[in-house]
């Protein structure tokens, strides 16, 4: 079984612990923070360990790449806890399981991968920025970095090898085709962070969704209708581990004419949707969050709220526009903007409960 690379010497220098002493769900003093990471590194129980709101942010806030976060979900593990309700973590993890029913496929660049998004195709991948691509997906090349949400590293790392090779053997490689597009950020996030904390090797070169669609946007200069509108961008969790990308954001709302509005609780201090707390059961705290990340939106001036992760999308959907404001897929708006229609908030409430449950 992989195992992750960590160099505690990094850790004994920091002065900061900015891992924790930055986390927004748990409330810790530099002093705290040291002593509970310390903990964690020996193995020992931690308050963090119960209280993690596993939103991948202190991944992001370590400053040497020393994968703290990663660290808490293992030892998790190590102590069979289990963050979510275990009829749910077993639901998960059965329903998602590969089926071991992939072949080859004859495909043409660029290619897509749903992951375990396929339903989205129908509605997200459509139209004049997807008539030359190729779509895979399902769950024999689901990255299942979801997971870490459960406590579950090692599934991850059990089932991630193969993904890669399904991948690589029966998508690109007898294809010619080097690079992968991943609608999700847990993808690129799965190949560019997990992976290779894991010494996990990865023979392609994965390509985040934004980087695809401003590439198409550049091509279709000439057919946008700017908008004039402000937008919230609810930032997904895995974002975090690949927080380079949160930049093109800012580049594709510019070429549609949207300004992404500066709030509070954005960027590297930005909240979770609170889906996963709802899952945990800390139906409190995840109200509360909610009511602070919205209505951060509305002192903003936000007309529109923006995602990319459609969990983070069906899990706020409601919320925000019962709020008066337009949720919708950053890709979707970007699609618009070539005059393309979109599906209604109530359609994707309907077609998509699955993702809510």
């Amino acid at each position: 079984m992989f195992q992750l690379k960590f160099d505690e010497g990094l850790c004994e220098a920091c002065e900061t612990y900015d891992c924790l002493t930055r986390c927004q769900y748990i409330s810790l003093t530099l002093e705290e923070a040291k002593e509970e990471r310390w903990k964690i590194i020996r193995g020992e129980d931690s308050r963090v360990l119960t209280e993690c709101a596993t939103c991948y942010a202190c991944e992001e806030y370590c400053p040497y790449g020393n994968h703290p976060f990663y660290q808490i979900v293992d030892l998790q593990e190590a102590k069979g806890m289990h963050p979510a309700p275990l009829p749910v973590e077993k639901l998960q993890l059965q329903m998602m399981a590969p089926r071991g029913e992939i072949d080859y496929k004859d495909l043409s660049a660029p290619v897509i991968n749903l992951c375990a998004f396929s339903p989205f195709e129908g509605l997200s991948i459509q139209g004049k920025f997807f008539e030359d691509v190729s779509r895979v997906g399902g769950n024999d090349l689901f990255c299942n970095l979801m997971y870490l949400h459960f406590a579950k590293s090692s599934v991850i790392r059990e089932r991630l090898p193969l993904v890669i090779e399904n991948i690589w053997k029966y998508c690109l490689n007898n294809n010619n085709i080097k690079e992968l597009v991943c609608f999700h950020d847990e993808c690129i996030g799965t190949y560019t962070s997990f992976a290779p904390a894991y010494g996990i090797e990865v023979p392609f070169k994965p390509v985040h969704f934004f980087e695809f669609i401003l590439a198409k946007l550049r091509e279709h200069k000439d057919e946008i209708t700017s908008f004039d509108m402000k937008a919230a961008y609810q930032r997904p969790c895995s974002n975090r581990l690949c927080p380079e990308t949160d930049s093109l954001v800012d580049e594709i709302c510019e070429m549609i004419g949207v300004e992404r509005v500066k709030r509070k609780y954005d960027r590297e201090n930005a909240l979770c949707c609170a889906g996963i707390l709802k899952m945990q059961g800390r139906d409190e705290l995840a109200d509360e969050l909610q009511k602070k990340n919205l209505d951060d939106m509305q002192a903003a001036g936000a007309e529109v709220c923006i995602f990319n992760c459609q969990f983070c999308l069906m899990t706020l959907l409601d919320l925000v526009t019962k709020r008066g404001m337009i949720p919708i897929l950053l890709g979707d708006l970007c699609r618009m903007a070539l005059g393309e229609a979109m599906p209604s908030p109530d359609k994707l409430s309907e077609d998509f409960d699955f993702f809510s449950y």
